[in-house]
């Protein structure tokens, strides 16, 4: 079952039984990300991105995850799950997942999808029914680096403050080093607010911007380009965890906002 939303010349389709994701995204009929059960674009909770050899710390507990990208656990367990639907009309649409083992702290994600005719706005919420808990949201989207439609490549622009040097393993060193040019399957910091510009010349110009201060950005591949706002930075679980707190759940949004070239 899928969600379909439109506004304008936009349209989204949600693929809830797929982890609530966005199997697609077109702008005047052209398709903007790859598409694929394992593509689209993706939440990602109660982690982002790698946690080291699927385990972390709560206090005195340590807790091991299932290591689905060995040696590591990564991206979270909402985007392998089924969501269920709470509202859902002509632009706008909210699904909630409950989190359950292997996951050891029950709890509530709730996405909601905001379509207007020239951007689409994701929200997530995380919210503990009981102890607090470290987690982390985000979304990885895959969009294409080219549209199809004889132009050229995608060009990412943006302005990190920093890069977290990354180890051979894939997981952050804990160093801040200035910005290495591409290819990247890197981690930025953006403190003012994630702000990353995407442009297929003469087509479309899509601009993501969040409030997060953090961003991967994974250009390694030839079919698409992933720019991925996030609550923290990979295997942040260890080393910048966020409590989920009965009187504060972490909360994450971002705005995608396109203008057409042509």
């Amino acid at each position: 079952m899928t969600t379909q939303l439109s506004a304008g010349g936009a349209e989204v389709t949600v693929d809830q039984e797929n982890g609530c994701r966005i199997s697609s995204l077109r702008i005047d009929g052209t398709e903007l990300l790859r598409q694929g059960p394992t593509y689209g674009s993706f939440p990602m909770v109660p982690w982002c991105g790698r946690t080291e050899n699927g385990r972390f710390r709560d206090g005195a507990a340590v807790h091991q995850l299932p290591l689905n990208h060995p040696p590591h656990a990564i991206h979270g367990f909402g985007r392998g799950a089924a969501w269920s639907p709470a509202r859902v009309s002509g632009a706008e649409a909210a699904f909630t997942y409950d989190l359950a083992d292997p996951w050891p702290y029950p709890g509530r994600v709730t996405q909601l999808f905001e379509l207007a005719e020239d951007a689409l706005t994701l929200t997530m919420g995380v919210e503990t029914f009981g102890d607090s808990f470290p987690a982390q949201a985000g979304w990885h989207p895959w969009f294409l680096r080219n549209l199809g439609l004889g132009g050229a490549d995608v060009e990412i622009g943006f302005d990190p403050a920093w890069q977290e040097e990354r180890g051979d393993d894939h997981i952050p060193t804990g160093r801040r080093i200035a910005p290495l040019p591409g290819p990247w399957d890197d981690c930025f910091g953006m403190p003012d607010g994630v702000d990353v510009t995407l442009t297929w010349p003469g087509a479309l110009e899509l601009r993501l911007t969040s409030r997060a201060e953090w961003v991967v950005v994974y250009d390694e591949q030839a079919e698409a380009v992933c720019v991925e706002p996030q609550s923290g930075p990979p295997n942040g679980l260890n080393t910048l965890p966020r409590l989920v707190t009965p009187v504060d759940p972490l909360e994450i949004s971002t705005t995608w906002t396109w203008r057409r070239l042509s």
